[in-house]
């Protein structure tokens, strides 16, 4: 454990927050469990690096991403409680107070599971892009989405940490306008290269996530960050089914690659636009959302301490472009070369390679052999052959620029065009046979159609006669009849419903008076579509997309007089969100059983508004201290948190070993800590 942490654990930031045990450490902050003392709630602790709290630029940008990240009001998003700068002559701490989530992360489900099933990485996903989407439409980027900040609590809920720590970081002296903040692996392109981020970049990272997810393994792997942050840059992710052991689904390599397009304007906008596709994906696939495992919880304060290291670190490195070269790899020892094979002598009709030297020692000669004189019958046979010669190359020279002008002027006239054959309400591969017979190319998509039979053609693009290039595309669109209302499934975003409802040719409708009540289906999203799924509509007919309104109002339970983990068991499993209130004492009810609730006991919930608050008692049972010792009766009533007085019997003296004969609390009665109960001993 290190000097930081053993000064921390135990003492007060701010004189209000007590630092109990820790919980993770990373390379730029450390976690520890603790209490809000004020409100007696337990929280997480996150303390940054001391070497950040010199920096004003850096603690000023801090509060402000504090400031912003605690607006995000979403289920999925870690909450934020609170910021500050604790001040002591022992140096100054700048931390961060934040939801408690027991469970782990995703690097602890990874760790412990593996490479996950499709149908759990998709879920864990949904609810990943879920949150970041909520950041996104707040105008915040992550820049930091990794395993590490993905935690799963109770019952699998998903949520994500940490928004905006790394634009603080960024901002402090620690690094320079050149060097990059981030963990490496999930970085994006543009963030290695330039230091620039929005929700693409977020988008970038989640694909990276749903890669590891599928594969157990990140896609770059390196012995150092340069190397990793080089492959981001220069190499496409490759599709997870190249590295899983299992069989990966094509659409899932797809929905991969569109996540970790190089170019961030090929990739989805933010991470609602990907949540859609995942969403479009998995029904597809035919895949529905799973439970998520919990994963081992946080060592509670008096167990072995067990402090979690936060993998992948945060790093800072200089940016990388596309032309910084590769990191060197070692030299491999290879086989010695065989010497070149000498080329094969010239034939009688061979071409025979000579070296500069031959050539000019051939010339040499030439220049000084002996001239003889040509007689007038050979000058005529040398004039007459070279005159015969230069005929036939003219003669070739004019045949072939006589062919080239009838080539060009055929297709400048009409060889370089095609017209479009008629294929309207021809069946689909007579019409792709007629198309392919007038020398064009084609593509073939499906429409709804009221009045054409199913595979046969209902229009073509450009229309029939048109004269287009020979070779061009045409489109032909071909009927697969009557539209059917499609399946949605529950739970789905109305955009989904509205995109699937777009590609049959009918129109999305919302009609209030429709939506519903549904206990599983959260307020906003798909329950079903009106008319059915599967019902055969005419095109353009309109669909009511049917929405949840949340779970039906229903009253809250009553829990007093249980105890506190039976009472939230019973409200979780009646629909709502237990969270502990500030304990009270109540002469009635013994200590650690429920007073009361807030809201009450029937009080009808509305509005999708769950929580519950539950105070419980703080009451001390005395004990029945007849014929103990003194100093026995002392240990017990100091170990449940009272006094005593101990006094002689008839007001006499007294020693450690009298024996108690009375005390003015009766056994079994109920008082609050710090109580003192007067006994008398004898002798």
């Amino acid at each position: 454990m290190g000097t930081q942490s053993a000064n921390l654990i135990g003492g007060l930031l701010e004189q209000r927050y007590r630092v109990n045990t820790l919980l993770a450490r990373g390379g730029m902050s450390t976690v520890y469990r603790g209490v809000d003392t004020r409100l007696e709630r337990p929280v997480a602790i996150k303390v940054m690096d001391p070497r950040f709290s010199d920096d004003q630029s850096f603690i000023d940008r801090f509060v402000r991403e504090a400031r912003t990240a605690a607006q995000l009001h979403h289920p999925g998003v870690v909450g934020v409680y609170d910021q500050g700068v604790d001040r002591s002559p022992e140096g100054d701490h700048v931390f961060l107070v934040m939801e408690l989530v027991d469970g782990g992360t995703l690097r602890d489900l990874l760790r412990e599971r593996g490479a996950l099933p499709p149908a759990l990485a998709l879920s864990v996903l949904e609810q990943v892009l879920s949150a970041l989407g909520a950041a996104h439409r707040a105008g915040l980027v992550h820049r930091d989405v990794k395993p590490e900040n993905v935690l799963i609590g109770r019952g699998g809920a998903v949520k994500v940490a940490d928004f905006g720590l790394v634009r603080a970081m960024a901002s402090a002296n620690t690094t320079s306008d050149d060097m990059i903040l981030g963990t490496v692996a999930y970085l994006s392109p543009e963030q290695v290269a330039t230091g620039a981020s929005d929700p693409r970049s977020d988008v970038y990272s989640a694909g990276i996530l749903l890669y590891e997810m599928l594969t157990g393994t990140p896609p770059y792997t390196g012995d150092n960050p340069i190397s990793v942050a080089y492959r981001h840059v220069n190499d496409d992710v490759p599709p997870p089914s190249e590295a899983a052991t299992g069989s990966i689904p094509p659409a899932l390599d797809d929905l991969v690659l569109r996540a970790t397009r190089r170019d961030p304007s090929l990739r989805p906008m933010d991470a609602d636009a990907l949540l859609a596709e995942v969403q479009i994906t998995a029904m597809s696939m035919g895949i529905t959302p799973v439970p998520i495992p919990m994963v081992a919880a946080s060592p509670q304060p008096d167990s072995t301490l067990r402090v979690r290291d936060d993998g992948p670190p945060t790093e800072k490195f200089s940016p990388i472009t596309a032309a910084t070269p590769a990191p060197m790899l070692a030299p491999t020892m290879s086989a010695p070369m065989a010497p070149p094979m000498a080329p094969p002598m010239g034939g009688p009709m061979g071409t025979r390679a000579m070296s500069r030297a031959d050539l000019e020692a051939n010339a040499v000669t030439a220049r000084h052999a002996p001239v003889r004189a040509q007689s007038p019958v050979d000058r005529y046979q040398q004039q007459r052959t070279k005159s015969r010669r230069a005929f036939l190359i003219w003669m070739s020279v004019i045949v072939v620029l006589a062919a080239a002008v009838a080539a060009t002027a055929w297709w400048l006239g009409s060889g370089q065009w095609a017209q479009v054959p008629s294929v309207k309400g021809l069946q689909e591969q007579t019409a792709e046979q007629k198309i392919h017979d007038a020398d064009l190319q084609f593509t073939v998509k499906s429409v709804p159609s009221n009045d054409v039979q199913k595979g046969y053609v209902v229009d073509v693009s450009p229309g029939e006669q048109q004269q287009v290039a020979r070779n061009s595309q045409v489109t032909l669109s071909i009927s697969q009849g009557k539209p059917q209302v499609p399946a949605v499934q529950a739970g789905a975003d109305p955009a989904v419903a509205d995109k699937l409802l777009g590609d049959q040719g009918l129109q999305s409708q919302r009609d209030p008076n429709k939506d519903t009540f549904n206990d599983n289906v959260p307020a906003g999203k798909v329950v079903t579509l009106l008319p059915a799924p599967g019902t055969i509509v005419p095109v353009g007919s309109g669909v009511v997309v049917v929405l949840s309104k949340g779970p039906k109002p229903k009253p809250v339970p009553s829990v007093v007089g249980l105890p506190h983990d039976q009472a939230f068991t019973t409200l979780q499993q009646a629909g709502f969100q237990p969270v502990d209130g500030p304990a009270e004492f109540n002469d009635q009810v013994d200590a650690g059983k429920v007073i009361r609730t807030d809201p009450a006991a029937g009080t009808t919930v509305t509005n999708g508004n769950t929580q519950v608050t539950v105070i419980v008692s703080n009451a001390v049972v005395v004990p029945d201290l007849g014929g103990m010792r003194a100093d026995d009766a002392r240990e017990t009533l100091k170990g449940l948190g009272l006094d005593i007085d101990v006094q002689g019997f008839f007001g006499g003296g007294h020693n450690g070993n009298g024996q108690v004969i009375s005390q003015d609390q009766a056994p079994g009665s109920r008082v609050k800590k710090g109580t003192k109960i007067v006994v008398h001993v004898f002798p």
